[in-house]
């Protein structure tokens, strides 16, 4: 579910498919957050997880436009 990405993987994609990975995983996270304020979480480091990937692919895109 909230695996590390590399960012060998990452640099290699174009602007628009890190743009659409960048708001699944913003879903993600308010689904996450939604679920930790109701009920509770049994993996709440997903959320953490989760924010350094969306890092990691803006830092890719970042990078990618210095080019």
């Amino acid at each position: 579910m909230a695996d590390v990405m590399n960012m060998k993987d990452i640099q290699s994609w174009d602007a628009a498919k890190i743009d659409a990975k960048v708001l699944d995983l913003r879903k993600e996270i308010f689904g996450l957050k939604m679920q930790q304020s109701a009920a509770g979480m049994e993996k709440p480091h997903q959320l953490k997880v989760l924010k350094k990937n969306i890092a990691r692919l803006l830092t890719a895109k970042t990078a990618a436009q210095a080019k």
